[in-house]
């Protein structure tokens, strides 16, 4: 059995783990396909296809077709269990994602050397080798089934930045975050300390192939109005791009976080665009990486689907190499599977959606408000370098606080990050290299004397390094003996081999599930309802995740996360047979030969219309073209004028439509039709089939009707329960 026809095998992923070797090293970027014809279509901005994907929800009408967009798609992971996190990868890559971003856990960053063993993360995930390597074995096995290299990623960054750099390029991992500046503004680490340890860093990654992402963008997540340092941000921009290059790392492989300064309610798309455009006319030969602003990130999925999508039209018009897709997480402490997944969906949904827009929609650069507006900023950027420059230097300008401020430079309000360069963690900690230093490793940044061993590569000396000879690596399986993947995967060891199973959000059988109530109450009375209603449901562990005020004194929208204390048995579980669909000219030539007469309506008082005829019309697919004949009596029809229009034509079969389910009125009109059927005396005669979004086969069935149809329900679906049916009551 291929790997891809069943669940992923953890416990094969993690054994001779030791023996591991990545089968491909650095970044791969995807393949467009210019004019490329997917389905009935034709796409502009596409890549290669996916050999397995699962496409967005509207695609069943679409044939299944699952077009991809230029971008990498990113999905960032960290739930703090590596194992769980390698099944949501899958489930990302199926999707169209092939950047997976694993966060580390913020204090990792203060960590002076390598962590081994898989302990589980708070606030990310340990970033360790045995974790490494075995999400980056398990992606071997993902880019097997979806058909596309999968790019693994994470931090290099904190005091340990050389010694992950180098753990990353001997594990395989693609590509990772390397900015001395975050580690000096938001970790403060040391800045001397910081950028001679970025030097090493950066030159071990270019080594490797990897591409690199700056950490700019942390100023806007951080600024108390972001979109005043924009000026600070390509400030940023160039200066770790600069030193990315001296160090060796490719213009290709630098990737700038292009992330917009605002989000609705602020105008953001006309106050974000000509900081976009002024970013990639300076930096014209590097890669743009656009992400969301977890600023103003709060709970509400919509509210983060809809920024999103404001930032991926702004992808579209200006470019993204790479789509960072950040999810509501942030807002709500909830890192589930389903929301990485959405927002994989969101990205792919609007780059189609979007597709070829730039062959219809330019950006007036003419235009003298815009054009103006990013001269303003390239001017403020340049002015901002000179004075730096003037000041003695960018170590200088952030003692003096001039990054991270509310002021549009040069205004300043004394708020901006103020770090002293002897100062930080690990101050004091480099030291000058002695004449005779002599370091027997590839890719190593500065002076090395070779001179005394009369060598062009130093590795020569010991028959290569871990990055020419991985027997050489030290491979530590775990030392925490109460925290490790193996206690873990055998607390959860019934879901993966019995035939239990637990709904889940974040890891294997957490039990955790979600509940959304409305309730006409206040805002505090909302939530304290909402908790007592979890209690009374028996849930465990109930917590208030997302509030939303629907009106101040008429209701409050809650949503609940809880966890269920029990099982559920799958082999007891029973699910309704999918019929076999006759085929359409075994149809058509039944009806040739035994003629099948209908009488449909949309009944009550429902004037929807364009389900049934999609069911009906030959022109949508239905089941006209087999050679029904069908008398179509409209919306909102009476359930008698239904059955004496069926009497009185001799009809074989009543269809009904209801989709309005208020007060289960689906319900009522399905047993009415039965009933009134049942007085008249035609009951036996007549085949009674229902179908709207709200009905399944067994509530038709149990109101009365011979079958019912939900959603997505075709033509032909229909088709064949007529003729079954009336073949096997006939028999």
């Amino acid at each position: 059995m291929k790997p891809f026809d069943q669940k992923l095998d953890i416990e094969a992923i993690l054994s001779d783990l030791e023996h591991y070797v990545p089968r491909s090293r650095g970044w791969h970027w995807r393949k467009p396909v210019d004019h490329q014809k997917i389905g009935k279509f034709e796409y502009f901005d596409t890549s290669e296809s996916l050999r397995t994907s699962v496409g967005l929800p509207a695609s069943h009408a679409f044939d299944s077709i699952d077009p991809q967009p230029k971008a990498i798609i990113t999905t960032e992971i960290a739930s703090g269990r590596f194992e769980d996190d390698i099944r949501r990868m899958r489930m990302a890559a199926i999707h169209g994602a092939d950047h997976m971003m694993v966060i580390r856990t913020a204090g990792q960053s203060h960590f002076d050397g390598l962590i081994e063993g898989t302990p589980q993360g708070i606030g990310g995930i340990p970033i360790t080798r045995k974790q490494v390597r075995a999400q980056r074995k398990a992606l071997d096995i993902i880019e097997d089934e979806v058909g596309r290299p999968i790019n693994f990623h994470s931090y290099v960054s904190g005091v340990a930045g050389p010694e992950i750099a180098t753990m990353f390029v001997e594990e395989g991992v693609n590509g990772a975050h390397q900015d001395p500046q975050y580690n000096i503004l938001y970790r403060n680490i040391n800045m001397v300390r910081s950028f001679v340890d970025a030097a090493e860093s950066k030159t071990i990654m270019a080594y490797g192939n990897l591409a690199q992402i700056d950490g700019a963008h942390n100023a806007n997540a951080t600024a108390v109005e972001a979109w005043k340092v924009t000026p600070e941000l390509l400030v940023q921009h160039a200066i770790n791009t600069a030193f990315s290059i001296a160090c060796g790392i490719r213009e290709e492989n630098i990737c700038l976080s292009t992330v917009p300064p605002t989000a609705p309610p602020a105008p953001c798309v006309r106050m974000d665009l000509p900081y976009a455009i002024a970013l990639r006319e300076l930096f014209p030969s590097v890669k743009m990486r656009a992400q969301m602003n977890t600023k103003y990130m709060e709970s509400s999925v919509r509210e983060a689907t809809v920024t999103h999508t404001l930032n991926l039209l702004i992808s579209q018009l200006t470019s993204a190499d790479i789509q960072s897709t950040i999810t509501p997480d942030e807002g709500r402490n909830v890192p589930w599977h389903i929301y990485n997944i959405e927002a994989v969906d969101t990205a792919k949904q609007v780059f189609a959606g979007l597709d070829g827009i730039n062959e219809y929609v330019k950006i007036d650069r003419q235009n003298e408000k815009l054009s103006r507006e990013i001269r303003e900023l390239k001017e403020r950027a340049v002015l901002m370098m000179e004075e730096m420059l003037e000041v003695g230097g960018y170590f200088e300008a952030v003692q003096q606080g001039f990054f991270v401020d509310s002021g549009l430079y040069p205004q300043r309000n004394g708020d901006g990050i103020a770090r002293k360069i002897s100062g930080g963690i690990s101050a004091d900690t480099v030291f000058m290299r002695n004449p005779d230093y002599f370091a027997p490793v590839t890719a190593h940044f500065g002076y090395n004397n070779l001179v005394q061993y009369d060598l062009q590569d130093p590795t020569e000396i010991i028959d290569g390094c871990t990055f020419e000879d991985r027997s050489k690596i030290i491979y530590i399986d775990e030392l925490d003996e109460s925290d490790n993947v193996y206690l873990r995967l055998k607390e959860t060891e019934a879901y993966r081999k019995n035939s239990i199973v637990k709904p889940e959000m974040e890891w294997q059988g957490d039990g955790v599930i979600l509940l959304t109530m409305f309730f006409p109450l206040s805002v505090d009375l909302a939530k304290a309802a909402a908790l007592q209603t979890a209690k009374q449901m028996n849930l465990m562990e109930a917590e208030v995740i997302h509030v939303e005020i629907m009106h101040p004194m008429e209701g409050t929208r809650v949503e609940v996360k809880g966890k269920v204390p029990f099982d559920i048995n799958v082999a007891s579980l029973k699910i309704e047979p999918k019929p076999q669909l006759l085929e359409e000219e075994e149809l058509k030539e039944h009806i040739r030969n035994h003629p099948f007469k209908i009488v449909a309506g949309t009944v009550g008082e429902d004037e929807h219309s364009v389900g049934l005829r999609e069911i009906l019309d030959i022109k949508h697919g239905g089941i006209e073209k087999f050679g029904f004949e069908c008398i179509y009596l409209g919306t909102s029809v009476a359930l008698s004028k239904l059955v004496d229009a069926a009497i009185e034509l001799s009809a074989d079969a009543i269809l009904i439509s209801t989709i309005i389910s208020h007060d289960d009125v689906h319900y009522k009109n399905m047993k009415k039709l039965h009933d009134i059927c049942v007085e008249k005396g035609v009951r036996d005669r007549l085949i009674l089939v229902a179908g709207g979004t709200q009905v399944t086969p067994k509530i038709a069935r149990d109101s009365g009707m011979d079958e019912g149809f939900g959603r997505k329900t075709k033509g032909q679906q229909v088709a064949t329960f007529l003729v079954k049916h009336r073949s096997e009551v006939k028999e």
